[in-house]
């Protein structure tokens, strides 16, 4: 009865999940066997990712540590505004870099930028590169908040971005 039970239980969150999910079943006198179930992807759309800006070679993994060889990085950590969850919240910290031009953030960045809108740092992703006749802008969004944030933000409102973040 129990087998039954994580196997239904598996089937429904496997259903829920919408994921390739694979099932433990057994007989009762015949040993176990594994059978694959395949169940449909729903239909979803992709999203902009950061850019990957720490190669292979920059990350060494050793028994007692790991070393991020990242030059000029600074170290983060983040007020509780929920406006980033579940990517960033507080007590998470991160590792961010000056970018050197506006070519350097792309689309699914996350970025700390200073507003004209409100007081302090804010930390969200970039959603939409364009050009107007003032160069290039950035629209941001924080990825829990249902609207962009207000406002064209120029790259000389960007202080850093994302590299790294560590939980």
């Amino acid at each position: 009865m129990k087998t039954l039970s994580i196997i239904i239980l598996s089937l429904i969150v496997g259903l829920a999940a919408g994921f390739l999910l694979t099932v433990q079943t057994s007989q009762a006198q015949t040993p176990s066997t594994t059978e694959q179930l395949v169940i449909p992807f729903q239909k979803v759309q992709p999203k902009e990712n950061p850019m990957d800006r720490i190669p292979e070679k920059a990350i060494t993994v050793y028994k007692d540590r790991i070393v991020l060889d990242i030059q000029n990085a600074q170290w983060s950590t983040f007020t509780d505004t929920h406006s980033m969850e579940p990517v960033i919240f507080q007590g998470a910290n991160a590792l961010q870099l000056v970018p050197k031009s506006e070519d350097e953030i792309k689309v699914g960045d996350i970025v700390s930028y200073k507003s004209e809108y409100t007081d302090g740092t804010i930390i969200h992703r970039v959603v939409y590169k364009g050009e107007d006749e003032q160069g290039t802008y950035f629209v941001m969004k924080g990825d829990n908040l249902p609207t962009s944030d207000p406002g064209r933000i120029r790259f000389s409102q960007i202080q850093r971005v994302v590299v790294a973040i560590v939980y």
